[in-house]
């Protein structure tokens, strides 16, 4: 069976990373993922590509079958999962372009199956959402600013003027549709997690007059799809060891009640 050690889960824009990759799709308990893996190696390491929308960004994020994503990787043997995303900005510690790994998340998603657990005593620690190991190993990279919050909204619309202002006014730096439920379901699978997320514009509410369209976004995003896959393949190369590591141990001694492949 084809495997892999790492996964890159891409995002709006990013909807390839391999050379010469090879196919893999398989089903799973929680039906189907956003589409075929594709599995190559990136300098010695064989790498899990899943376009988190789908072939031709088909799934909005709402309709992104987060479980059945990250069950698949995980069945191909990945430990560790890098998510780049694109991003809007709420603070202007932020500007279009900045590449920025968050370390904290809040939910304000609705809707969404965001759990494998349907039954028994199962509570997945979460006060740091993302992986500390692969975030020291983002803070080493020129170009990418490690820290600050990511709220999470429902979409697939963007935010009112006053919704912008109440995040911002929360001190929150960076907004986003798809990073919830991902990164919750990536723990309880025992995987590590971080974000690389690109901030594609400022949201509706930093600036009088300013707004969001789909067109910026999606512009922005491809002007850096280059830069990305820069960043990332560096990250690979020098991804820490994921044994041991706290996104996997907590679950040791704990009947889940959910298939961990």
């Amino acid at each position: 069976m084809t495997r892999a050690e790492v996964a890159i889960i891409g995002g709006t824009g990013f909807y390839e990373f391999l050379s010469d990759p090879e196919q893999v799709e398989l089903s799973t308990p929680y039906g189907d993922a956003s589409g075929p893996v594709s599995v190559g190696t990136v300098g010695g390491t064989r790498v899990a590509f899943l376009p988190r929308h789908g072939a031709g960004h088909a799934l909005p994020p709402h309709r992104i079958n987060y479980r059945a994503n990250l069950w698949l990787l995980r069945s191909l043997g990945v430990r560790q999962v890098l998510a780049p995303c694109a991003v809007g900005g709420l603070s202007p510690v932020v500007t279009p372009g900045d590449l920025v790994v968050p370390d904290q998340l809040v939910d304000r998603t609705s809707g969404r199956v965001q759990t494998f657990v349907e039954e028994g005593a199962v509570h997945v620690p979460f006060a740091d959402p993302y992986c500390s190991r692969l975030l020291d190993t983002f803070r080493v990279r020129d170009g990418v600013t490690v820290g600050g919050t990511m709220v999470v909204v429902e979409g697939p619309r963007f935010s009112t003027r006053a919704e912008s202002q109440h995040y911002a006014a929360q001190g929150w730096s960076l907004i986003n549709m798809t990073g919830h439920p991902e990164a919750v379901l990536a723990r309880e699978m025992r995987l590590c997690y971080a974000a690389l997320a690109l901030v594609t514009d400022m949201d509706a509410g930093i600036e009088q007059g300013a707004g969001v369209g789909q067109d910026e976004v999606f512009a922005l995003f491809a002007a850096n799809v280059e830069r990305l896959k820069s960043t990332l393949g560096s990250i690979i190369a020098s991804l820490p060891d994921p044994d041991g590591c706290t996104c996997s141990t907590w679950a040791d001694g704990i009947e889940l009640g959910y298939d961990v492949p």
